[in-house]
């Protein structure tokens, strides 16, 4: 079957009611593309196994791969980190929501799947509305590794989604997005600054805030 496509509008008017569609698929381990504000995210619960393994199925990720969260509020950075380093803390307060993913070390309860084994996560503080919507009905982090099969470009049309993740269980159909970058990541374990990722905000950006 293909995926079901919850049609956003786009002034969002229909945004609360999407969300708590959303969740229920996340809430029954499914796996599907959301609008991020970069590209189409892949969506599912990061605290169940098997919603993880499916969605490194549908998108043949190799498994020595990690796989990033968002959140939706800062609170939620506690219950998924091992520690914020101070590094860390003038990182969140200058381009958080927005598009850079920190890598932390990670609690040690968290998947596998997650982690790569790394000790690390990578985590977004999204700053799209539909992201903050779907994570508050849904209560908890969700993941975020973009919407297309491994190795290949990043998505900014459910059309495109679908034609690379035709199995997915639902799409949140915003329409075409304008983004031409992934989140820029970059590692602040051990309070040191390394860029993992090049991405929507420059890394000279970055290492100027610490001139």
């Amino acid at each position: 079957m293909p995926p079901q496509l919850l049609k956003l509008k786009k002034d969002l008017s229909n945004l609360e009611d999407i969300a708590n569609q959303t969740a229920q698929f996340l809430k029954k381990q499914g796996v599907g593309a959301i609008p991020t504000e970069t590209f189409y995210g892949l969506a599912t619960d990061p605290f169940s196994d098997k919603a993880l393994e499916k969605l490194f199925l549908l998108k043949n990720r190799p498994q020595h791969k990690p796989i990033l969260l968002l959140i939706g509020e800062r609170e939620q950075l506690y219950f998924l980190v091992e520690e914020i380093p101070p590094i860390a803390e003038r990182l969140i307060e200058k381009f958080w929501p927005g598009p850079l993913t920190i890598v932390f070390p990670a609690k040690k309860n968290l998947s596998d799947y997650l982690t790569a084994g790394t000790g690390t996560i990578g985590i977004r503080l999204s700053s799209s509305p539909v992201v903050k919507a779907i994570i508050q009905a849904f209560g908890k982090p969700i993941t975020g590794t973009s919407a297309n099969l491994s190795e290949k470009s990043p998505c900014t049309s459910p059309e495109e989604v679908i034609q690379q993740l035709p199995d997915l269980d639902f799409i949140v159909d915003y329409g075409y997005l304008e983004a031409t970058s992934p989140s820029t990541v970059v590692s602040v374990v051990n309070n040191q600054l390394s860029l993992i990722r090049a991405g929507a905000i420059p890394f000279k950006n970055i290492l100027n805030l610490f001139l």
